[in-house]
């Protein structure tokens, strides 16, 4: 008897008839003799619609923060959803208890909206489990010292369900979704991207921090800490498929490699059109620089991705780097407010027209000349570089949004991720 996590994304919940489904696949499970913790999210949709009543009743405005109040919104969605698939378990015949994430708890900081977990109490969980109980704990939130109720943004019941089964020990936890596993690129951009089988854990890690939206990062980040095997496949097979069979399919995120790993060079091109570039114009080129701009960004919970610094010339220098669109304006009245008058630099100017595409593989270790060859296919489309970001498996670039498209084909045509693994 194993003790598995299922994790069901909101399209996998997004009706009364997907539930039951999701229900009977988990009931097939137990009654193999599993233990089972279910982490849902919400019903798809739900979220989107709950932050655009807040959102109606009091419109974004800079200085605002109803971040605590959004958290008490937005993780309703997932006590509703957990609450029907309890309900949908006992209709299949099982016992079932359903938790919320300060019930368990889950213990998060207080960075509303974009909270880190700190610690699980299993305690209870375990104690329902071995009572013969299936236990439903909501994916997305937690709760801080304080009591409050906490989110961990977008895509955090990955987070959850990865940290519950790390803090569980579990044997497996399995990723269900809308897709039935990582592929080369995202199949609605490219026709022909393949289905990877496997998928070293440095290369989802990667592709998870460049835009690939199978899985959220910090998931990926939990399961390689603490070592989880992770799984992603579909809920859409039939929910009858033999349970061996479904224990095998999709794609198995792996931590060690081996002779039966897909060696490719480039694994898979990944691409993020949420990608804003801000530039800091005319700073003093001096030691503290970079600090100095970045520290306000870090200190506003702002992630920061790709940074270039340009040659100095008359002591003056321009820095530019790239945000979350959705954190641009912020950023931008932030960088206005108290950088330019402490600074002196000449002016700020943003692109939100930009995206960032990436090629990844741990083949490119061993391999020379990957990055050239990707520079000169998208010089070949007539496509302009404005950035560069490397590291030991992936190269990225930034480029101008209305060719992401063009420049994910060709790369995939190019490295021949089209073809049949060898």
């Amino acid at each position: 008897m194993a003790l598995i996590v299922h994790k069901y994304g909101g399209t996998s919940m997004g009706s009364t008839e997907r539930i039951r489904n999701v229900a009977k696949r988990v009931a097939k499970w137990a009654r193999a003799g599993h233990q089972m913790v279910v982490v849902p999210s919400a019903m798809s949709g739900e979220t989107n619609r709950l932050l655009g009543l807040a959102k109606e009743l009091a419109p974004p405005k800079p200085g605002d923060d109803h971040n605590r109040e959004l958290d008490m919104l937005a993780s309703t969605g997932e006590q509703a959803s957990s609450a029907l698939l309890a309900i949908a378990l006992q209709a299949e015949g099982m016992q079932a208890v359903s938790y919320a994430g300060w019930q368990v708890q889950v213990k998060t900081d207080s960075a509303f909206t974009k909270a880190r977990i700190e610690s699980i109490d299993d305690e209870r969980v375990r104690a329902d489990l071995d009572a013969g109980k299936v236990v439903v704990v909501t994916g997305f939130q937690g709760v801080d010292d304080a009591g409050n109720i906490t989110t961990l943004g977008r895509g955090g019941s990955d987070t959850s369900a990865v940290a519950i089964a790390a803090a569980m020990k579990a044997h497996e936890c399995l990723i269900y979704t809308d897709v039935d596993g990582v592929y080369t690129t995202d199949p609605r951009v490219e026709p022909d991207a393949r289905r990877l089988t496997t998928v070293s854990f440095e290369e989802m890690l990667e592709m998870a921090s460049l835009g690939s939206k199978v899985l959220q990062i910090r998931s990926v980040e939990f399961a390689g800490k603490y070592q989880v095997p992770l799984r992603v496949l579909s809920s859409f097979t039939p929910w009858d498929i033999d349970i061996q069979e479904e224990a095998r399919s999709g794609t198995l995120i792996t931590f060690e490699e081996d002779e039966n790993m897909e060696q490719a060079v480039v694994s898979g091109i990944a691409f993020n059109r949420d990608e804003a570039k801000i530039s800091v114009l005319g700073v003093p080129d001096k030691p503290g620089i970079a600090y100095h701009i970045l520290g306000a960004i870090a200190d506003a919970n702002i992630e920061v991705d790709v940074i270039i610094q340009n040659l100095s010339k008359d002591g003056r220098t321009d820095f530019s780097f790239t945000v979350h669109r959705n954190d641009y304006a912020k950023a931008v009245d932030l960088l206005k407010a108290k950088v330019l008058p402490t600074l002196g630099a000449a002016d700020i100017v943003g692109d939100t027209k930009i995206c960032k595409v990436s090629i990844v593989g741990i083949g490119m270790r061993s391999h020379v000349g990957v990055a050239s060859k990707m520079f000169r296919v998208l010089s070949e489309e007539g496509i302009n570089i404005q950035m560069i970001s490397t590291s030991e498996i992936k190269t990225s670039v930034v480029i101008d949004e209305k060719y992401m498209e063009l420049a994910v084909r060709a790369l995939h045509k190019a490295f021949d991720l089209d073809q049949p693994a060898a």
